[in-house]
This record gives structure tokens, C-alpha cells and sequence, in this order.
């Protein structure tokens, strides 16, 4: 994914316009604009801010590292996968459509859950 890219995908998951984040950055917008559109190459000073602003490090704008910060942000990450797989956050956990689910969904269900435990208590052993 290009910086520009990155850069709209995170001032978007801020729910900030491209005039808020040239404001946060000290930017006029039209510069933000040709910043976020590439038109315009990104100079280091306004790197470091726009990371700042942003939460994130410059590895991660100039697209060397995949996570957004210092730590990985797991969050961050299963609301990405929400976006990639159009699921709507406030329908996953609607208990109404769990209740259509069949027997046999509920077994494949389980079969994640256990999954997701299974995975958790190794993590957990492995940092004792």
C-alpha cells in the first residue's frame, strides 16, 4: 500500500477530513491533498508530524513495517478484517441473526472458538 494510501486509511479510521488532519499537521489542506493523492512527495518534517498525528511510526507510513505502531494493535487489525470482509461490526454481534444459526453452524462456530482458545493458551504458556 502507497503513503498515500496509508494516510488516507488511517485519517478515515480517525473519522477526521482532509482539512482536520492538514490542521493536526500544520498543512494547508491543498498540500494534504497532493500528500494523500501523491502528487506531491512527502518531506521528513511533515512525515514525523503526519506519525504523530496518526499514531503510528514512519516505518509504517513508508510502508517497512506493517504494524501501525510500537506494539501491534490487534484491534486495529480484526476491524480491518470487518472492513475486508464487509462485516458490519454492530450486525456481528446482533444476538438476533446468532439465533437463525443450525446445528451445523453452531458446530463450526464452536470449532473457532476452540480454535481461538487453543491459540490464546499457547501464546500464554509461551510467555511464562
Amino acid at each position: 500500500m502507497s503513503i498515500g494510501k496509508r494516510i488516507i486509511e488511517l485519517r478515515e479510521n480517525k473519522n477526521w477530513s482532509q482539512r482536520e488532519l492538514a490542521r493536526r499537521v500544520n498543512l494547508n489542506v491543498s498540500v494534504m491533498n497532493r500528500i494523500e493523492s501523491e502528487d506531491r512527495p512527502i518531506k521528513d518534517h511533515e512525515l514525523d508530524k503526519l506519525a504523530t498525528v496518526l499514531d503510528v511510526t514512519t516505518d509504517y507510513l513508508l510502508g517497512r513495517d506493517s504494524n501501525h505502531g510500537e506494539e501491534y494493535d490487534s484491534l486495529y487489525e480484526i476491524n480491518q478484517l470487518l472492513k475486508k470482509y464487509n462485516i458490519d461490526q454492530s450486525g456481528f454481534f446482533d444476538i438476533e441473526k446468532w439465533k437463525s444459526m443450525g446445528p451445523e453452524e453452531i458446530k463450526q462456530l464452536e470449532s473457532y472458538f476452540q480454535f481461538i482458545v487453543s491459540e490464546a493458551e499457547k501464546k500464554n504458556k509461551q510467555q511464562d
